[in-house]
């Protein structure tokens, strides 16, 4: 689990395909400190497992699935990823609950500065656009950010100067691919309004009630 508050960019030194998937070997610093095999890193918000590691870098191994998910296909030697740690028991939460698990992928539209801060647009498909709510919580390339504005399938994102400055969102340019990872308490809400044994439990004050307007 992570909280979406990126730690460091990283840079991809090799990316290499397997027969099953792919194999990506990231350097940076930070994030190695106390680094074991088997940890988690989540790269542009995408959950992965540490599979070796040296004083510069890291490596794992990128299943099927998450290539074709993800924008892991359009890495190259070079190019800038998020990372972050898995959390622990004594971790902050400073962000909103991430699991690593990215839902598919967002194209960015544009971007409007506003003396530092910025506003990102981003569409989506229909099926992720459903769990997208104004005020509610995103993730893209791994960051956690609040959804400022929704209009069908496009929205719009706030960002404050830290967060542009110290993630890869400062580098997307137009029609670029990001990872999304909705919010995973909209996919629960969903599951449970669409349980039959839950038909007619469900009213604006029980929402009310357990905070979820």
């Amino acid at each position: 689990m992570f909280t979406g508050i990126i730690e460091e960019i990283g840079q991809i030194k090799e990316f290499s395909y397997l027969s099953s998937g792919a194999r990506l070997v990231v350097e940076c610093s930070c994030v190695l400190d106390d680094m074991k095999l088997g940890d988690s890193i989540a790269v542009d918000g995408c959950c992965q497992t540490v599979v070796d590691f040296n004083s510069n870098s890291f490596t794992v191994d990128v299943s099927r699935e998450t290539l074709e998910v993800s924008i892991f296909k359009t890495y190259r030697s070079g190019t800038y990823v998020n990372l972050e740690r898995a959390l622990t028991p004594k971790s902050r939460m400073g962000g909103h609950i991430v699991q690593g698990h990215v839902d598919g992928r967002g194209i960015f539209l544009k971007k409007v500065s506003q003396g530092g801060f910025y506003e990102l647009y981003f569409e989506i498909s229909k099926d992720l656009g459903r769990y997208v709510v104004h005020k509610g919580s995103i993730a893209l390339n791994g960051v956690s950010l609040t959804v400022a504005e929704v209009k069908d399938n496009i929205f719009k994102v706030a960002v404050i100067p830290h967060t542009y400055v110290n993630t890869n969102l400062r580098d997307l340019q137009s029609s670029q691919l990001v990872n999304v990872e909705t919010d995973i308490l909209g996919r629960y809400v969903e599951k449970f309004l669409s349980s039959n044994n839950n038909v007619g439990r469900i009213t604006q004050d029980f929402l009310e009630k357990n905070g979820f307007m």
